[in-house]
């Protein structure tokens, strides 16, 4: 399957002046220890070298000054952005056959675009840099290599009519289940404290990483379920039902993601001036060390009963 999407919507702040291109220091999360590294940013806000009474010991990282002073941001929603999708899916599945049923689905994808990941009312998820929107292409939310599902049903009838007592107690009993493997998902490494100055705090990356350039962990789950089937009259049957999601307990890590589920927030941009050897720079950079850490899981096994009439 191939699918090439255009003309898709896509958000851009137009009230910002060209950037500069400035570096900050890098230190450990503690923000004591220097790495020994610096993240170049293409800043919308210039430093000052002089002193001042609003900025007595420079560098200082200047107030944004926006093309048009009397507003703030001028987000423009256009036409511009695009997708790809190629995908491979092979499957296999047998027909219901003396009470048995099987199918199996794998499939082999990628999907990539140049737009944002998502657009959520009222919370416009602004490009990084709307003088560089090219940054943009990547991996899509939605991107997932690799997926496999096996579904089944299991419904014999072990005793004919032949054998009543047997086929009553026997008989009617049905058990399914669907296990599902998929392999990791992107992850967009953002970084806190808006690096780049562009008065938006949700749209930074971390520095020298593309959109959705990470994967993160991958995730397995088997749910199942039981049924037996009792007849109360010639019109009337109950169900009984027992099934269980994720059955084997499976930890599905995941990383941390915003109230959106569009970001991952693994770094820190510190606005404040410090002093790395005979240089004094307005903001440095602390990251963890582990920035795709996962600090959260999916949900555990769970097990519910339920009770279906048919009339």
């Amino acid at each position: 399957m191939y699918v090439h999407g255009v003309d898709l919507i896509r958000a851009r702040d137009v009230n910002l002046p060209p950037p500069v291109n400035v570096e900050y220091p890098v230190y450990d999360s503690s923000g004591t220890n220097f790495l020994g590294t610096f993240y170049n940013v293409a800043s919308f806000s210039t430093w000052q070298m002089t002193p001042s009474f609003t900025c007595p010991f420079p560098p200082c990282i200047n107030p944004l000054a926006r093309p048009i002073p009397q507003l703030g941001a001028i987000d423009v929603f256009e036409s511009a952005a695009s997708s790809t999708y190629n995908g491979m899916t092979v499957s296999i599945h047998r027909q219901m056959t003396s009470g048995f049923y099987f199918r199996i689905a794998y499939t082999f994808a990628k999907a990539i675009d140049d737009g944002q990941d998502a657009l959520v009312a009222g919370v416009p998820a602004v490009v990084q840099n709307s003088y560089n929107t090219a940054a943009e292409q990547g991996l899509s939310v939605t991107d997932q290599r690799h997926r496999l599902m096996f579904a089944w049903i299991a419904d014999p009838k072990f005793f004919g009519r032949e054998q009543p007592v047997f086929a009553k107690v026997f008989n009617d009993w049905k058990l399914a289940g669907v296990l599902t493997f998929g392999s990791g998902r992107p992850e967009n490494v953002m970084v806190s404290g808006d690096p780049n100055q562009d008065g938006n705090d949700t749209n930074d990356r971390l520095p020298g990483a593309g959109r959705d350039s990470f994967i993160g962990p991958d995730y397995a789950t088997t749910d199942v379920r039981l049924t037996r089937r009792l007849f109360i009259s010639e019109r009337v049957k109950l169900d009984l039902i027992i099934e269980s999601f994720n059955l084997l307990n499976r930890d599905n890590k995941r990383v941390l993601i915003t109230q959106d589920g569009l970001e991952t927030d693994t770094a820190y941009f510190v606005k404040i001036s410090n002093e790395l050897g005979v240089n004094y720079y307005p903001g440095h950079f602390q990251i963890p060390s582990n920035p795709l850490q996962a600090t959260n899981s999916y949900a555990p096994r769970q097990v519910q009963l339920g009770l279906k009439m048919i009339f």
